[in-house]
């Protein structure tokens, strides 16, 4: 027999939470925002104090991170979006720096058990099973673990095949609404990131399994790519620019060993049109993270190409992508799973590419990372960095030639600079 969803009003959902719990939000266009809203009414009408808030990247505004819920909540990021990045610099909400693929092992080992966990949801089907929809990633551990779950039934959320299909007896209460999910358009590629795309897709061979995020590189390497043959797609993310060379068939899948013929990720992110594009496609297969991630998993498949960016890079060759100087932009996220899995891969290649400079003139190859600052990928990690100047490949290169390599695709308005401090530090001699 089939369990009845226990619909309620969103106060109602939410009556369970109390002071001194721990809540998790799901993740990044899930973010279920009514339900937010109900919790964040009733800790500040009920006085609750010290509601511990976790999630990886979420979108829209999150009213628990307001300094007038100081002491109410207290938000505890494992990854930093935009809507919590003043916060977490501010002192008024936290960062837990993880590899993404060990998030869950958070969860199952009790080093942060919850309480609560509140996920938005597609609607049951016939046999009673809801769908995580495009954001499988750390969401299902957190519902297999919470003690109570509460849902935000959405028609508007896709029905995706893969690990985030979980029955309504997992419920212990829900709430419906019909929100459109969160979208973020394509943006054009500025000229920069078209040179970077270019240099990029050369790398990409025929027949490689590709992992990228979302944004313009990414969006202009796969704007290259319409001429390439047989490519996977294995990633922890992607957004609208895949679908198209889905349906050209540049991209089929057919060569990878890690469930071959499906593009396989953790979450998506993009317009209606790619939640349309997941919703009942079974050549889409949402994994959790800890699936995705594993590096023994990745490292399986063909030729990986793991296209990741950064905010900075040494030259020794360190890479910082999540911090600027001791400001907290992002987080460690998933780029060491997959440097480690591409470089691992048989012919695999782990890229970081990057504009040469910033948007005020200042040069990212720097001769040393900022005070302060994360290296989030370490200089024996690196294979290729890429500007729009072209590509630096630092494997097997000593300290002097990889400062060389750095400085040849760095802008040539710092490159004279650049030489002077690698002189002073390696004795470069050009």
């Amino acid at each position: 027999m089939m369990h009845q969803i226990p619909i309620v009003h969103p106060e109602q959902a939410v009556a369970v939470i109390q002071s001194g719990q721990r809540v998790f939000i799901h993740s990044v266009a899930q973010t279920p925002h009514r339900l937010i809203a109900a919790m964040v009414e009733r800790a500040n009408a009920l006085h609750l104090r010290d509601i511990e808030v976790c999630h990886m990247h979420t979108e829209g505004h999150l009213p628990y991170c307001e300094e007038q819920y100081a002491g109410i909540f207290k938000p505890n990021s494992f990854f930093i979006g935009a809507n919590m990045r003043k916060q977490v610099n501010a002192g008024m909400a936290d960062y837990i720096p993880i590899f993404l693929s060990e998030i869950p092992l958070l969860f199952q080992r009790n080093i942060l058990p919850l309480d609560v966990a509140l996920v938005q949801v597609s609607p049951p089907d016939q046999h009673g099973f809801c769908s995580l929809g495009p954001s499988v990633d750390i969401s299902l551990s957190a519902v297999k673990t919470a003690n109570y779950v509460i849902a935000q039934i959405n028609p508007n959320v896709p029905r995706t095949h893969g690990d985030g299909i979980i029955h309504v007896s997992t419920l212990h209460a829900a709430i419906e609404c019909d929100d459109p999910l969160y979208e973020m358009p394509l943006k054009p590629a500025t000229p920069t990131e078209q040179k970077i795309g270019r240099y990029v897709a050369e790398l990409v061979e025929d027949g490689a399994t590709l992992q990228m995020g979302i944004g313009g590189i990414p969006n202009a390497v796969l704007a290259e790519l319409g001429n390439h043959r047989k490519l996977g797609i294995h990633t922890e993310m992607f957004s609208d620019g895949v679908i198209d060379l889905v349906e050209r068939g540049v991209i089929t899948n057919e060569l990878k060993k890690a469930i071959p013929y499906k593009l396989v990720s953790c979450f998506a992110m993009g317009t209606r049109r790619l939640y349309d594009f997941i919703d009942d496609n079974p050549g889409v297969v949402m994994k959790e993270v800890t699936y995705t991630n594993d590096t023994a998993i990745i490292r399986r498949n063909p030729k990986v190409t793991a296209i990741n960016s950064a905010i900075e890079v040494d030259l020794t060759g360190q890479v910082c992508a999540d911090t600027i100087g001791t400001y907290q932009y992002s987080g460690v996220g998933g780029q060491m799973d997959f440097v480690r899995g591409a470089s691992l891969s048989e012919g695999g290649k782990p890229i970081i590419a990057l504009p040469s400079i910033t948007k005020y003139g200042e040069s990212k190859i720097v001769p040393f990372l900022k005070e302060g600052a994360g290296v989030t990928t370490t200089r024996a990690h690196v294979h290729y960095i890429v500007t729009e100047y072209g590509v630096a490949y630092l494997y097997g290169k000593n300290l002097r030639q990889r400062a060389q390599a750095l400085i040849n695709i760095a802008h040539p308005d710092h490159r004279a600079s650049l030489e002077r401090q690698a002189y002073e530090r390696f004795k470069v001699f050009g």
